[in-house]
């Protein structure tokens, strides 16, 4: 009875509104109608604010889940209908007689109070307005407005659904992008990610976006279902540092038969190379085998890093030594190139540097161990020495079939059609090319080499007022552009890259998307140039709190957030939720910049029936160069 005499009243009031409201088209017929099909869950209350909206829950509600539900009101504001959206951030219950003193005696003794327990309760929610939208009277369509006024107590508010939504962004639907539905509800949230370039499908400029949360929280698999998002724009460049193999091992082929397969994620199952084939998007996945080293630093590091000294005796501190000793040689004596260091005779070249006295004086500085040396000099096996030792690591700085330079790599950004790269800088990978020698140094100066070579390729194409319209995406980032300063300069100089392309490249068109574990361990100057940002489970506490708070001022958001439960605690993956907290312009809902909350699909089913990803025309990627597992001599 109650909630059918809300109804009416609010079918008369919208009726009235539109009988005495000429500025009404059919956009707004048409969501009234729309809203005057759902139940509404509450009024807004007093005090209210242009910022913060206290809403009045109903008693047919009071008894539903409404924390996080994205909600809409209907408003007048300078002679024009506007509807306001928002999620609830929180319910209060209050009950004032309960408070008092003695009535709380009586409660503690008895535990109810007739006719005051239950009945005089009152739930109060507090409504965070992210956007608000007015008719186009020249158009009839909805388009973007703000919440100017604070409309009357009273006003209804209902909980929003796909067709509502789908009405107030009609004009828009074609852009419309899914990564989940409205935190703890099964309406789906609409987001969009537009290119970095010109044009209508395109932002003007480069954004950077920044994915957190702990193990677990399903980073990487949001990361991934952005990367599509973005794959649909043939002219948009995406570029993927993968250190730990997490983007490169779902598309694999198979050396039995050359068909492709799947790695399965738990139970998100994305198949990356079908989807990227229906968009007609260029793919590359490349690993060391392929990719042609061309800097001294880097053959120095893994020469060092390698079993080529040792065998010869030359161990510790001493290793340090002959390697820079060799370098030093090679470069500025026998003037030996990269590419030519495999040659037979360039080893045997080497060889001859260090028998020579005064070398081996620049090394060891007493007898004993030069004796050592020259002993093993004259008994050692040399073609065992070339062939196991030396050739293979030649072998990464010359030009071999199947393999390319980093910069004929990093050309491929500057055609109209742009692919998606994943270098695949794995531990797994290296001991698969049984490259026994790779560390977190030598996968730190191949990171620093391509991106000077992508922002060297950012700055010429800005110069000839090109958009390089590239997003680079950074897996574990906080190994890599950490707080703190790193003792190895290899590691520092990277960081101190990371950070000067974030505060440069955007103009040209070059952005940045950084997935970490821990919020508080990357650098401030990172997180402050985020303009987008996805925060999952794990950061609620200690210095990621902390950190969370500097950046979401809002205290109601970060008590939703905190809310969030770990994945892992569900009793099985259907029923597993991975909540983000966003916050940014990612969503046609969150242009006042407030955070948006959702639980991103947990179905890669669901993920590409809502995207529509498989029902792109299918091309043929004859050039597309894909990440084999066959074996090479190196």
């Amino acid at each position: 009875m109650i909630a059918n005499n809300i109804n009416n009243n609010k079918n008369n009031n919208n009726n009235n509104n539109i009988k005495n409201n000429d500025s009404y088209l059919n956009c707004d017929i048409k969501l009234n109608q729309l809203l005057s099909d759902t139940e509404p869950i509450g009024t807004i209350g007093s005090p209210s604010s242009t910022s913060e909206i206290s809403l009045n829950i109903l008693q047919n509600a009071v008894t539903k889940k409404l924390i996080g539900e994205l909600v809409i009101f209907r408003y007048i504001q300078e002679s024009k209908s506007h509807y306001s959206l928002g999620q609830i951030t929180e319910i209060e219950l209050k009950n004032v007689l309960l408070e008092d003193p003695t009535i709380k005696s009586v409660a503690r003794q008895r535990g109810l109070v007739n006719p005051i327990s239950g009945i005089q309760d009152t739930h109060v929610g507090k409504l965070l307005c992210s956007a608000v939208f007015s008719n186009n009277k020249d158009e009839d369509f909805f388009e973007t407005s703000l919440l100017g006024t604070v409309p009357a107590t009273g006003t209804y508010i209902h909980v929003t659904n796909d067709s509502i939504l789908n009405s107030l962004l009609e004009k828009y639907l074609d852009k419309i992008f899914y990564l989940g539905y409205v935190y703890g509800s099964q309406t789906k949230l609409p987001m969009w990610f537009k290119h970095f370039g010109d044009g209508i499908d395109g932002a003007g400029e480069a954004y950077h976006l920044g994915i957190f949360g702990t193990t677990g929280s399903g980073k990487s698999t949001l990361a991934k279902m952005i990367l599509m998002a973005y794959s649909k724009y043939p002219e948009m460049g995406l570029f993927v540092f993968d250190p730990v193999g997490e983007f490169s091992k779902d598309v694999m082929f198979d050396n039995s038969n050359g068909s492709s397969h799947r790695l399965k994620n738990n139970d998100f199952s994305l198949d990356i190379k079908e989807i990227l084939n229906s968009l007609g998007k260029k793919f590359e996945i490349v690993n060391i085998r392929n990719l042609i080293l061309d800097r001294w630093e880097l053959f120095e590091e893994i020469l060092y890093e390698s079993s080529f000294f040792p065998n010869l005796s030359i161990k510790g501190e001493n290793k340090r030594d002959a390697v820079n000793v060799l370098i030093n040689e090679i470069k500025n004596r026998l003037h030996i190139s990269l590419t030519n260091l495999v040659e037979l005779e360039s080893f045997q070249q080497i060889l001859d540097i260090l028998r020579n006295p005064n070398i081996q004086l620049l090394i060891y500085s007493t007898s004993e161990p030069r004796a050592r040396l020259n002993t093993v000099l004259s008994e050692i096996d040399e073609n065992y020495l070339y062939e196991r030792f030396w050739k293979p690591i030649c072998q990464l700085f010359h030009y071999r079939p199947g393999a390319q330079t980093v910069d004929s790599l990093l050309k491929r950004f500057t055609n109209d059609e742009k692919p998606l790269v994943i270098v695949d800088l794995s531990l797994q990978s290296a001991h698969h090319l049984k490259l026994d020698y790779w560390n977190e140094t030598i996968q730190a100066l191949i990171l620093k080499r391509i991106l000077y070579g992508l922002i060297n390729l950012g700055e010429k194409s800005w110069q000839q007022n090109i958009s390089l319209n590239t997003l680079v995406v950074l897996d574990e980032a906080h190994r890599f552009a950490r707080r703190e300063k790193y003792e190895n300069s290899d590691f520092e100089n990277l960081r101190l890259t990371l950070l000067d392309a974030v505060r440069t490249t955007r103009k040209y068109g070059l952005g940045w998307m950084f997935i970490s574990t821990s919020l508080s361990s990357v650098h401030k100057d990172i997180l402050q140039q985020l303009r987008i940002m996805f925060c999952g489970f794990g950061l609620s506490l200690g210095s990621d709190l902390a950190t969370l708070k500097e950046l979401v001022s809002d205290h109601n958001a970060l008590k939703l957030y905190q809310s969030f439960t770990d994945p892992a605690s569900s009793f099985n993956t259907k029923s597993r939720k991975y909540s983000f907290m966003s916050q940014g312009p990612m969503s046609p809902l969150s242009f006042a910049g407030t955070p948006l909350f959702l639980n991103v699909f947990n179905s890669s089913e669901t993920f590409v029936k809502e995207n529509k990803l498989l029902s792109y025309k299918k091309k043929s990627i004859s050039n597309s160069l894909t990440y084999t597992q066959d074996n090479y001599d190196f």
